[in-house]
């Protein structure tokens, strides 16, 4: 539908044109502020392409594009004086670009990038049009990818709450059914709820969709981000009845109803039954409060007015923010090609196929990783095995080993992955080995006693980054960037003990067991962990 430009806020008569020169130069500035980004941006890319998750983000900028030339007619009434501020901007954009490119952290140069972007319109509008496109700048941000580790645990937690959800779904069938972990025992059959099942792949794109439902919807503030933010509870919630109907049908017709396209079209049904309950809260919402109206007053996407024939035009000058903001931009493109990108270093080490299987008193028989595993691990050596003592203890030893965490591949936290292997945790602290050391250092643990059904397991696990050993998540993502920018270096490994309890055992004596354990694999590692 068409709108009057009265209707759309806008005022005065003049109409401002652009010249030739300043549109040229509005392209070129365009062209050059992709180069210095294009590293990021070519792996940011190449996520879209890759990971189902973002398939959605190929749409992103052409929306808003299309959100922009939408207020061209309120554009076309208002003077571009510029801003100062969109100078800082590329600033800061510039300080991101030199820490992304120096640790090659490709999610800080995409960052820098739309930084870059905003602060060369802001710079060439100023404050009062920039405001008309703030929102549809802003929905750029969407098409970035979450940091890796991130995206891990938020996938962990929605696996834990697609099954949960879906076993009471199951359940209110009358079907027997146990859950373990992300695995929904049915008897028959076993299903395991995968990554792919974790309902990212419905979040980020309804997520996207709530956005734009918000933006078109005329409704109240309030109103627009609940809407927004309703994308959320929605994907969980019908992400675990598609998981609850997988099983149903699986019950009752077998395990086909779980594979090949009936299950991708079962998933797109779920997804579009989201979409029908987003609207649904809209036609709600619509009929709460004083603003009141019919849908197509309250939703609708509005078309730009055309110009009023007879007015006066006017030519646009480039300011004075955006000439600044242009030279910054030849420095940028300069300083990128100019700072030479680190070869990373991957340091001399043993295979961890070496890795011996006796340890004084304790023998080890090596254990495969399943493929399901090392896909969703994506690490580069590994070792797996389970060790036994004289007395008869066991402990299970595996450690990760990545050459680089650059690209997204990074080390896993048994915090995360223990919850979906149906182990709950019961305790957590940290704890320092006595008497035990690796190249020097102390060796303090995370401590973690887990439970499962009548089963008790006593975890120690700890991480060791580039000489460091760290027993925090937050601190291992903080050293990966430093060592990247200084040392050029992202390699690193999880190790971690488990020994399992009598379900009425005394705890000390499984902290003794994998102390003593750990005091002697202390002294291999530094082989195949290089400082």
């Amino acid at each position: 539908m068409s709108a009057h430009p009265i209707d759309r806020g806008v005022t005065g008569d003049t109409v401002w044109r652009f010249p030739l020169g300043l549109v040229l130069g509005g392209i070129a500035a365009g062209l050059l502020s992709v180069l210095p980004f294009w590293n990021g941006l070519i792996q940011m890319w190449q996520y879209w392409i890759d990971s189902p998750e973002y398939s959605h983000c190929l749409l992103i900028p052409p929306i808003a594009a299309f959100l922009v030339w939408q207020q061209k007619d309120r554009l076309e009434r208002l003077p571009f004086t510029g801003s100062w501020w969109g100078v800082a901007l590329l600033l800061v954009s510039g300080l991101l670009l030199v820490a992304g490119q120096l640790g090659t952290l490709y999610i800080l140069v995409q960052y820098a990038y739309l930084v870059s972007l905003y602060g060369l319109v802001l710079s060439f509008l100023g404050w009062r049009a920039f405001r008309i496109i703030a929102i549809p700048l802003l929905i750029l941000a969407l098409m970035i990818p979450l940091p890796a580790f991130f995206l891990f645990n938020l996938s962990a937690e929605l696996q834990l709450l697609s099954s949960e959800f879906g076993v009471f779904v199951i359940r209110m069938f009358g079907i027997s059914v146990f859950l373990e972990g992300n695995v929904i025992d049915l008897g028959g059959y076993k299903l395991q709820v995968a990554e792919a099942c974790s309902g990212l792949r419905y979040l980020f794109p309804l997520m996207t969709l709530g956005f734009l439902m918000a933006y078109f919807y005329k409704g109240t503030l309030w109103k627009r981000v609940l809407l927004f933010l309703s994308s959320m509870p929605i994907t969980v919630i019908m992400n675990s009845v598609r998981v609850g109907i997988i099983g149903v049908t699986v019950e009752h017709w077998g395990i086909a109803m779980a594979e090949g396209v009936l299950h991708e079209f079962q998933g797109w049904m779920i997804f579009m039954v989201s979409v029908a309950l987003m609207a649904g809260e809209i036609a709600i919402l619509n009929r709460i409060g004083q603003q009141q109206g019919t849908w197509r007053q309250l939703f609708a996407v509005e078309l730009p007015a055309s110009t009023l024939a007879g007015a006066p035009r006017r030519t646009r000058q480039p300011p004075a923010s955006f000439v600044a903001a242009g030279a910054i931009l030849l420095i940028l493109v300069v300083a990128a090609f100019s700072i030479p990108r680190p070869v990373e270093v991957l340091p001399s080490r043993s295979s961890f196929a070496e890795f011996p299987m006796v340890l004084g008193q304790w023998h080890g028989i090596r254990q495969p990783l399943e493929r399901i595993f090392m896909d969703q691990l994506q690490l580069d050596d590994y070792v797996l095995a389970d060790y036994v003592n004289g007395a008869g203890d066991s402990t299970n030893f595996y450690v990760s080993w990545y050459n680089s965490q650059r690209k997204g591949q990074a080390v896993h936290s048994p915090r995360a992955c223990l919850p979906g292997g149906g182990w709950q945790i019961k305790s957590f602290a940290q704890r320092t080995l006595p008497g035990v050391t690796i190249d020097g250092e102390p060796l303090r643990v995370n401590r973690a006693m887990v439970e499962q059904g009548n089963q008790r397991e006593l975890v120690y696990y700890w991480f060791v980054q580039r000489g460091r050993i760290i027993d925090s998540e937050f601190a291992v993502k903080w050293y990966l960037f430093w060592d990247a920018v200084t040392r050029h270096r992202t390699d690193g490994a999880m190790v971690r003990l488990m020994t399992a309890l009598a379900p009425d055992g005394d705890e000390s004596q499984g902290d003794r067991q994998l102390t003593d354990f750990a005091s002697r694999v202390a002294r291999e590692l530094p082989r195949y962990i290089p400082k």
